[in-house]
């Protein structure tokens, strides 16, 4: 194992500094120890906000064009990186080898050149009638990263934030660190300003704490469970500090009666599966008309039943394990009470993929007979579970995907595209695909409801790290 993922040390001002403290980090497929990473104390991020300041005032008057110049450096030193960023997220959260590739790491440098030209736009004053409208650095940025995309998540935030002209305090999470460490790593052979990116790993409780609310940090960019979500909101509303913050989703897929039901059913099965069910756009509820109920049942059991579940490091794999013991009782746990409760069990399960004795695997899962009032229904499992449901009609279906607390994503499915779009634009949700249409990585991502406030990637995303000054003339 590389020496490259046991690291003592936090990066402050350029430099990378030993702790006291470090955990361990576990691979989810074998239980086996793969790395390790500091635990940061609250003088630590005392330290790093510190750094990041004095690093903020050559960077906010830095010209955008050499801004963009820096994020292409950097894009280009983790192009260089791709395969061992690709093998150290297989071995931290346990992704199959070709969706860390694919997802984690092509997906991400996607978004890292998205915001380049955007940086560069940044230069040219926006024009409101009679006034210039300037974007303006909001000042040094929290970034507190989930685990279940540990790379994107990070560049989602930290190249937004540079390219605004932000300096940077990054807390990842526990259990998903080494990546981290690659990326400021990169930052650094990239030659970007000391200071620019500063890590501090370490507990949410400590580290997360403390940089939630401190004094000198201008803006918290946090992606989480809605539950922490609303404590970062009280905290940094208490400070005034601007937030962003993507928070869980329960998305529903939309099927008409028009659309091609085989190829709505098996992509909706394959979103709900997506990196283990450890997405929070997942589309996780999946509504089809009454009359092609069973059908559609049998559909999705066919394709969660052939969704080959094992070995991350094999390029067939499509679903490696849960990140931890504790996610895959969560999941366990939720689909018990769904089915004591009288839900319907389709496909998959709590038991074990067979020939697998190690990890914390869990079966591609579909349920049947859930009314809307289930907890199953309304809660965000956070694991390869699919509930499906009938509709009777387009009303009753944009009734049904908008009877939730959340509102992230979700999808419709339909021959007619002005019809679909017509459905799409009646659902209180940040984002919807049409017919499986590909990810965008410049349109604005984030939700409605407890899905969370502001959003991230492209211009939308860089704007959440702006400050705006109206100059009439």
């Amino acid at each position: 194992m590389t020496s490259d993922w046991y690291r003592d040390d936090i990066l402050v001002g350029g430099t990378w500094r030993p702790v006291r403290r470090t955990h361990q980090v576990v691979n989810p497929a074998t239980g086996w120890p793969v790395g390790c990473a500091a635990k940061a104390d609250r003088a630590d991020v005392d330290a790093a906000v510190r750094a990041a300041g004095d690093a903020l005032v050559e960077w906010r008057a830095t010209p955008p064009r050499v801004r963009a110049e820096g994020l292409t450096a950097l894009h280009t030193e983790l192009k260089g990186r791709r395969d061992e960023l690709t093998n150290c997220i297989v071995a931290e959260l346990g992704a199959p080898i070709r969706l860390a590739r694919e997802a984690h790491v092509d997906q991400a440098l996607d978004v890292l050149a998205g915001f380049v030209p955007i940086a560069e736009e940044l230069a040219e004053p926006e024009r409101a009638g009679s006034s210039l409208v300037l974007a303006r650095p909001a000042g040094v940025a929290a970034c507190i990263t989930p685990w279940n995309y540990p790379l994107y998540q990070l560049i989602a935030k930290v190249g937004a934030a540079l390219a605004a002209g932000c300096s940077v305090v990054a807390k990842p999470a526990e259990l998903t660190p080494m990546s981290a460490y690659l990326l400021a790593d990169a930052v650094l052979a990239a030659g970007l300003p000391a200071g620019m990116l500063n890590l501090v790993p370490g507990s949410g409780t400590e580290v997360g704490a403390a940089l939630v609310g401190h004094r000198g940090i201008a803006t918290v960019s946090f992606t989480g469970s809605t539950a922490v979500g609303r404590q970062v909101g009280r905290t940094a509303g208490e400070a005034l500090q601007r937030m962003s913050l993507e928070l869980g989703g329960k998305s529903a897929s939309v099927v008409l009666d028009d659309a091609d039901l085989p190829s709505a059913v098996r992509a909706t099965v394959e979103s709900a599966c997506y990196n283990s069910g450890q997405t929070c756009s997942a589309w996780t509820r999946l509504l089809v008309p009454r009359q092609y109920y069973e059908e559609a049942l049998q559909l999705a059991a066919d394709r969660a039943n052939t969704l080959a579940v094992g070995d991350p490091t094999d390029e067939a794999t499509d679903l490696g394990p849960l990140v931890s013991a504790d996610q895959r009782t969560t999941v366990s746990e939720h689909v018990a009470r769904a089915i004591a409760d009288g839900v319907r069990l389709v496909a998959g399960g709590s038991e074990r993929p067979p020939g697998l004795d190690a990890g914390h695997y869990f079966l591609p899962t579909i349920l049947a007979d859930v009314s809307t009032a289930d907890e199953i229904s309304r809660e965000e499992v956070f694991g390869p579970v699919l509930v499906v449901q009938a509709h009777d009609g387009d009303d009753d279906a944009v009734r049904m995907a908008n009877d939730s607390d959340y509102g992230l994503a979700g999808a419709v499915w339909s021959t007619d595209q002005s019809r679909a779009l017509q459905v799409a634009a009646r659902m209180q949700t940040g984002q919807v695909d049409l017919n499986g249409a590909a990810f965008n990585p410049v349109a604005p991502f984030g939700g409605w409801k407890s899905s969370g406030v502001g959003r991230e990637l492209g211009r939308h995303g860089v704007h959440e790290f702006c400050e705006f000054t109206s100059v009439q003339i």
